[in-house]
């Protein structure tokens, strides 16, 4: 599709490698490559790319104003704190490095946005061969012991040195590297993040807050965060990011837990 005009259903259906099914707003059959009549269940259908035609011009709108609405969060804290930085008797330094927060704050936002588009646009390939996870996993966890010190969260790493998984090199740290980054932001102090690999599973799994059950379905969204988790640091879009890549790469993803139970997060390929 181009820009903002129409889908052309047929179009799309004819040029598509695989077994698509084209569903419209009620979930009703418009077009298939793979002899359904309508009314048909997609259930029915194994290993079939379904397509939900939509408003895009009300789903693009919907996306920039929740952008616009994360954005004016830090941006808002960083002027009260140059304006209080100029008060008399203000602590310059320690504002100064509040505001630096909140510009990193803003611009690891901008990244996370501009990188999800690049997913969803198809301009990154996502799975290219296979990769040695363990190392990478190592390496991800030696740079976030930093993090994990100040949050008081340990880190624990359980695996396979022979474990592939069907990423390439820089998705496979994109995705530990925001799975790890969630459980020492949310986790809480005291608690132990452990990541697992297996063949064809990776699980980064913590024994801290948790999460209540009717919450764990939205982790996954844009922007969604959990009641708790609203007043801490956080694009709300490193989970979507996690579940573009696995989905994209043929895995899937899912969340388990409870409150004072701790969370997992599970990608299997």
């Amino acid at each position: 599709m181009d820009g903002d005009g129409p889908v052309n259903v047929q179009e799309l259906v004819e040029q598509a490698s695989g077994r698509i099914v084209v569903l419209d707003s009620e979930r009703r059959v418009v077009a298939s490559n793979v002899g359904l009549e309508a009314g048909i269940r997609v259930g029915d259908v194994d290993d079939a790319l379904v397509v939900f035609v939509g408003d895009l011009s009300e789903l693009r709108t919907g996306f920039t104003a929740a952008v616009s609405h994360e954005l004016r969060t830090p941006l808002a804290r960083l002027l009260v704190l140059l304006e209080s930085a100029s008060l008399p008797g203000a602590r310059v330094d320690d504002l100064l490095e509040q505001a630096r927060q909140e510009v990193e704050q803003a611009r690891e936002l901008i990244d996370d946005v501009l990188f999800l588009g690049e997913l969803e646009t198809g301009r990154e390939v996502v799975s290219l061969g296979s990769t040695a996870a363990l190392p990478i996993v190592r390496e991800i966890v030696a740079g976030s012991a930093d993090r994990a010190a100040n949050g008081e969260v340990q880190l624990v790493v359980r695996g396979r040195g022979d474990v592939e998984l069907p990423l390439r090199p820089r998705m496979l740290r994109v995705v530990v590297d925001n799975l790890v980054s969630n459980a020492i932001r949310y986790a809480g102090r005291g608690a132990t993040c452990t990541v697992e690999l297996d063949t064809g599973r990776l699980s980064v799994a913590d024994d801290g807050a948790g999460v209540d059950a009717a919450e764990l379905p939205r982790l996954f969204e844009r922007f969604y965060r959990a009641d708790p988790a609203r007043t801490t640091r956080g694009t709300g879009l490193g989970l979507a990011i996690v579940k573009h890549i696995v989905t994209s790469a043929g895995g899937t993803v899912e969340a388990s837990g409870a409150p004072g139970r701790g969370l997992i997060v599970t990608c299997r390929f």
